[in-house]
């Protein structure tokens, strides 16, 4: 039995259902309440189908299966008849009608898009209000501009133009697959989702670069006490700072040749090397350059 079949048999069949009138829908509701009596619940969720459904065929236009969205509307039936009070002097269908509806339109936000959305109450009104409210603010005697018509609806419903704007351009299409090709050409193997990798590092590897420069950067600052003023000053220079210092410049600020200037660097690094080493035991030698920045 195909799905179109089976949706109207449910029609059909709760067109036929009896019609309660109200001192039968009391007694009913009373029995439900009072003694969990399932027969009762029966007949007063058949006599009430014909509610679910006249309001299912409301949300059809959302792309949904009306069959799914009776079904919906049937579970907002049973939690009425859950918190209905008989003593209240109103029609079981008025209490019913507001549970119906949340139910559906609940289904209709989590399965009309993969995106989450309208998950506030005026996020809701603005989902379920904005084709009604434009088509008729449209066809008004004075034709409004689209700004003045989102500006209409944003006074209606108490929200932002800016929600207004992102929520009308939801509605004006549908979701596209991540697998769906960018181009039209038959030559093309180009998927959308192709353009969605980033080169940039995983935010584990980040944390991880930084914690390993945080704790170089520490093993530096202790060993530098070994170095000498004249070492101190030649290393801050060559490998510490954003220029770095050629060796003729560093010579020239010393009063010494060049190739001194080499000799003292080399020496430093040794002295660093060494400290770095006896300092944290076992530490492997790529992770001792690194930490002096050669």
């Amino acid at each position: 039995m195909t799905r179109e079949t089976t949706d109207r048999t449910l029609v059909r069949t709760a067109m036929r259902a009896p019609y309660l009138e109200r001192s039968e829908e009391h007694d009913l509701a009373v029995r439900w309440r009072e003694t969990a009596d399932q027969n009762a619940l029966h007949q007063i969720t058949i006599a009430h189908m014909r509610l679910v459904i006249s309001m299912a065929s409301k949300f059809r236009h959302f792309g949904l299966s009306l069959g799914d969205l009776i079904q919906e509307g049937h579970v907002g039936l049973l939690e009425a008849a859950a918190r209905f009070e008989p003593s209240r002097d109103v029609r079981f269908s008025t209490y019913a009608s507001w549970w119906i509806r949340a139910s559906m339109q609940d289904y209709v936000l989590r399965n009309w898009s993969i995106v989450r959305g309208g998950t506030s109450s005026t996020q809701k009104a603005l989902f379920f209000n904005l084709r009604r409210l434009k088509a008729r603010l449209s066809q008004s005697a004075e034709p409004l501009s689209g700004l003045a018509i989102r500006q209409e609806i944003s006074s209606a419903l108490g929200v932002s133009e800016a929600d207004v704007a992102l929520m009308d351009a939801r509605l004006s299409g549908s979701d596209t697959s991540l697998n769906a090709p960018v181009s039209s050409d038959a030559g093309s193997t180009a998927e959308r989702a192709d353009f969605l990798v980033s080169d940039d590092p995983l935010p584990d590897e980040i944390v991880a670069d930084t914690i390993d420069d945080e704790r170089r950067s520490a093993w530096l600052r202790d060993a530098l006490h070994v170095l000498n003023e004249r070492e101190m000053k030649i290393i801050e220079r060559r490998r510490l700072s954003e220029d770095g210092a050629t060796l003729e410049e560093l010579g020239g600020a010393l009063g010494i040749s060049k190739e001194r200037v080499r000799q003292i660097e080399t020496r430093a690094l040794e002295k660093l090397r060494s400290a770095l080493v006896q300092k944290i035991p076992g530490v492997q030698p790529m992770r001792v350059a690194a930490a002096i920045g050669r």
